[in-house]
């Protein structure tokens, strides 16, 4: 008899809703923090099957992939398929780009709601107004004393990705700004 052992979220079990306002942990994913310039960024395509965004706080994806413009040559990549794209990245070997998977570092919760806005903004500098902060924007931020990546999926709905060594911290804060809201 073989087992194999499943990696354990930080976040598993736990979900908060109150009256406009849900948090839930995000579905394990796999996370490259993926580093190029301009001549990794053809082979940065070729494997991830589209280009990468190229603009402050924007993104882009394609099926299950999402690619966070993070800095000027710096993106998450997040894949909640559990991709193969760390070992593409590898077999790639391209000394223009780094791809390394972090997949092990981060989590995220999933904020959403009516009143999620409110909630995010208690702790967090971002401008989220719908104008400044549209859809499929995304940020490298901070929430509360804990860095995080912002990345607005909805019109009241929020990934954010932390580490997971400050998630029970990233957590509780938004529980208690939810009870706030």
């Amino acid at each position: 008899m073989s087992s194999t052992a499943q990696r354990t979220g930080p976040l598993d079990g736990r979900n908060f809703g109150t009256d406009g306002i849900t948090l839930s942990p995000a579905s394990p994913a796999t996370r490259i923090s993926l580093r190029a310039r301009t001549g990794g960024l053809a082979e940065a395509r070729k494997i991830l099957g589209f280009a990468l965004p190229a603009e402050p706080k924007t993104s882009a994806a394609k099926g299950s992939i999402q690619c966070l413009w993070i800095g000027p040559d710096e993106w998450l990549i997040i894949d909640e398929d559990g991709s193969a794209l760390p070992r593409k990245f590898a077999k790639a070997g391209n000394s223009k780009l780094s791809a390394v998977d972090v997949s092990h570092r981060n989590t995220a919760v999933l904020v959403s709601g009516q009143k999620a806005v409110d909630a995010l903004r208690s702790g967090c500098p971002q401008d989220l107004s719908s104008a400044v902060f549209p859809v499929g924007a995304c940020s490298r931020t901070i929430l509360g004393k804990s860095e995080i990546v912002l990345y607005r999926t909805g019109e009241h709905a929020f990934r954010v990705e932390c580490w997971r060594s400050f998630s029970n911290y990233v957590w509780t804060f938004l529980t208690d700004a939810a009870k706030a809201a």
